[in-house]
């Protein structure tokens, strides 16, 4: 344990103390939780009253009484355990719950130790050098932690009890991570959807307390380097996009159904707040803060990740679903129990791919600037794109004659062909054959081999309004923007859940007359751009599809 850099870097934001680099509790702190471990009888701890008086007993140990928790807070706990929750309900929480995670919070300790000690074994032995361990992982660091499940659940426990040291934080740019403002709203502005939040927290404690998961989760910072660097695809430019010649890949349309549901095995947006989890432990209860109730393993990422850049995006892999749910922000509810099928790959995490990708707030008439157009196009893409295939990325150009990605041949000046929007009378764009007499399309449908790495190539992209509804992006750029990241990304499908959007009533039909011209990412994107342009200087009002297809989708 001596000398670990990422154990230095979390230390302070940790509960636990160190003493010649071995964790553990104050002595205090043990008893406390050895007298809860062993149950209401002994401990006296029955109510959500007496919890929190354990609560800020564990708390004036750990000589954190300097930053009192909001006032509202005792009365949260009180309400939802002593009024919401049933008398049978509250009988096995303080009966058989409480006592397990003081147990389980006592092997924390331990629990931290086991971790450093496997941490730098865990990717193919150590022998690629990846550091896995436990650390801030900070901004513009491009990097990666797994934590056992186990030790997942002991940090929420201190979450729970409200134990993390919230010193510095805020000047990290870490969000928040205890759980009283959770309870505290629950108080002082009581609704059911912020009940069923926190049922949803203490149906994951339940469970973990009567069997506790032994898998694992991935939790990495991706970044998009501002600068040119010979080992990974950089910041793109808009000529980027423009000159691009990837072919558009396969989009499917579902008008109901929910991303998370999706069986496909594809990597699943969090429509994210820059800072991971965005409301959850506040009041918060839209997409990103739904998706960490139901799977609330995703709350762990609140600990280390320090808010994202424009060029950064946070991927998950393998938290797992503990809860069923009925409705979206004021009418969420908790709707029972969820056993998660899915299957787990060779680092022992389940097939859960998430994404968390920032989009514009209220962005207005500015989201059609190309600045902005092109910050959310690299947003999605720092998403999508693996870094780890950019030797492929680049093979697949040069190994088929390719001078490099070229605009496509019939387009000497972008305003010249787009202008008049002559796509809109049924003139259609194919694609560039530049690379040995071959058309890009037929390239990368040769190039498997090039593509296949750490059995990724059949992994697609399962999205939604992203950037839309709260944040409110126009809904049909936000789609073509992610599209044109997923296709450049080498992402073969998107699977778009489009929440019955009335916007996107014709997106099955669009997508599918694009797709059978055989367009490029860089067709489309210029197209955006010609089209924001026009809305700029109020040259037209319509959506983009009415824009680009009036003919198709009003004949």
């Amino acid at each position: 344990m001596e000398g670990r850099e990422d154990l230095k870097s979390i230390l302070e934001y940790l509960p636990v103390v160190v003493r010649t680099w071995s964790l553990f509790w104050p002595s205090q702190v043990v008893e406390a939780l050895k007298a809860l471990a062993r149950g209401p009888e002994h401990s006296g701890v029955h109510s959500g009253e007496l919890l929190f008086s354990a609560i800020s007993d564990l708390r004036c140990s750990l000589s954190l009484s300097s930053h009192p928790l909001p006032p509202s807070a005792p009365h949260g706990y009180a309400l939802f355990f002593d009024e919401l929750m049933s008398r049978a309900e509250a009988r096995k929480w303080f009966g058989e719950v409480v006592p397990a995670l003081a147990n389980l919070l006592l092997r924390l300790p331990s629990l931290l130790e086991l971790h450093y000690q496997n941490a730098d074994a865990l990717i193919n032995g150590g022998r690629d050098g990846v550091k896995t361990g436990l650390r801030l992982l900070h901004s513009q660091e491009a990097g990666i932690v797994f934590l056992s499940q186990e030790l997942i659940s002991a940090l929420l426990g201190c979450s729970l009890f409200c134990l993390f040291p919230i010193n510095n934080r805020g000047a990290k740019h870490l969000p928040t991570i205890n759980f009283d403002h959770l309870f505290t709203t629950l108080y002082d502005s009581y609704n059911e959807k912020q009940e069923n939040k926190i049922r949803c927290i203490i149906h994951y404690f339940e469970r973990i307390s009567f069997h506790m998961p032994k898998g694992y989760v991935s939790f990495e910072r991706k970044v998009l380097p501002l600068e040119h660097g010979p080992l990974s695809i950089s910041y793109p430019k808009a000529s980027f996009w423009s000159n691009s010649a990837i072919p558009l890949c396969r989009f499917e349309v579902h008008s109901s159904g929910f991303i998370e549901n999706q069986s496909s095995g594809a990597l699943e947006v969090d429509f994210a707040n820059k800072y991971i989890g965005g409301g959850v432990l506040h009041r918060g209860c839209v997409q990103e803060e739904i998706r960490f109730m139901i799977n609330p393993e995703l709350i762990a990422s609140m600990l280390f990740m320090p808010s994202m850049a424009d060029n950064e995006a946070i991927e998950i892999i393998g938290a797992e679903r503990f809860s069923n749910y009925t409705g979206y922000a004021s009418s969420f509810r908790f709707s029972g129990d969820y056993v998660d099928k899915r299957d787990t790959d060779s680092l022992r995490r389940r097939k859960i791919r998430i994404i968390a990708i920032d989009a514009l707030c209220s962005p207005g008439m500015r989201q059609y600037k190309q600045k902005l157009l092109l910050r959310e196009n690299n947003k999605a893409f720092c998403g999508f794109f693996h870094q780890s295939k950019y030797q492929q990325y680049k093979r697949l150009f040069r190994e088929s004659g390719c001078s490099g990605i070229q605009p496509h041949s019939d387009v000497k000046d972008s305003n010249d062909v787009y202008s008049n929007n002559l796509l809109s009378h049924g003139a259609s764009i194919t694609s560039v054959e530049t690379c040995g007499g071959k058309s890009v399309h037929k390239v990368i449908r040769d190039s498997e081999e090039i593509l296949s790495l750490d059995n990724e190539d059949d992994v697609g992209i399962a999205t939604g309004n992203w950037g839309c509804g709260a944040f409110g992006g126009d809904p049909e750029v936000k789609t073509i923007i992610q599209w044109l990241a997923a296709s450049q990304a080498l992402r073969p499908f998107i699977s778009y859940y489009t929440f019955g959007m009335k916007a996107l009533q014709n997106l099955d039909q669009v997508t599918q007359w694009i797709l059978s011209h055989e367009w490029t990412v860089g067709d489309l994107w210029n197209l955006l751009v010609e089209y924001s342009l026009q809305r700029l200087k109020g040259e037209t009002n319509d959506g983009f599809f009415t824009w680009l297809l009036p003919s198709l989708l009003y004949p």
